[in-house]
């Protein structure tokens, strides 16, 4: 798929007057939080809100580092995270948590961001199935799990569940 960077406006949720632009972030499904320069940060005056958070890098190395809240904008779109505070020698990283928020998505082909379809909200009694309304009122269906059965081993060595209705 190969990687790229976008920047980003980060800015203080309680302040917003108090910004910072980051010209290069890596763009990093495979990272959950978003991780910015902690002197940025302080910079702006986001709090370390949570201390010694446990964290497990891509090569398996185990750090502890601070997260806080910040508004994170790229382009026209922007969001509220958490976001860690990164150490010098840490990779920036905008992760997908905060894709997510920002409704992008990644373009692997062209290396860049795309937005998202618009959030559908449904109607009282409508139901979805596979993205499209189904009649408002399409007969109730139940499933149920067997706890008490012994978990079962899909055809991709993950365990699945036995579903009865």
């Amino acid at each position: 798929m190969g990687s790229f960077h976008v920047g980003c406006k980060v800015e203080n949720h309680v302040d917003r007057s108090k910004s910072v632009r980051i010209p290069k972030v890596l763009v990093d499904t495979g990272s959950e939080p978003t991780w910015l320069p902690a002197a940025k940060l302080e910079q702006i005056g986001v709090r370390r809100e949570k201390k010694d958070v446990q964290f497990v890098m891509a090569n398996g190395q185990h750090v502890t580092r601070s997260v806080g809240f910040a508004i994170i904008r790229v382009d026209k779109y922007f969001t509220i995270d958490e976001v860690v505070f990164a150490e010098p020698g840490d990779l920036l990283l905008l992760g997908a948590r905060t894709l997510e928020g920002l409704n992008l998505a990644v373009d692997p082909a062209r290396k860049k961001l795309v937005a998202l379809a618009p959030c559908r909200s449904r109607e009282p009694g409508e139901k979805m199935i596979n993205e499209k309304p189904v009649a408002r009122f399409a007969p109730r269906v139940s499933c149920s799990f067997d706890v008490s059965a012994p978990p079962r081993i899909g055809r991709h060595g993950m365990p699945s569940s036995r579903v009865s209705s």
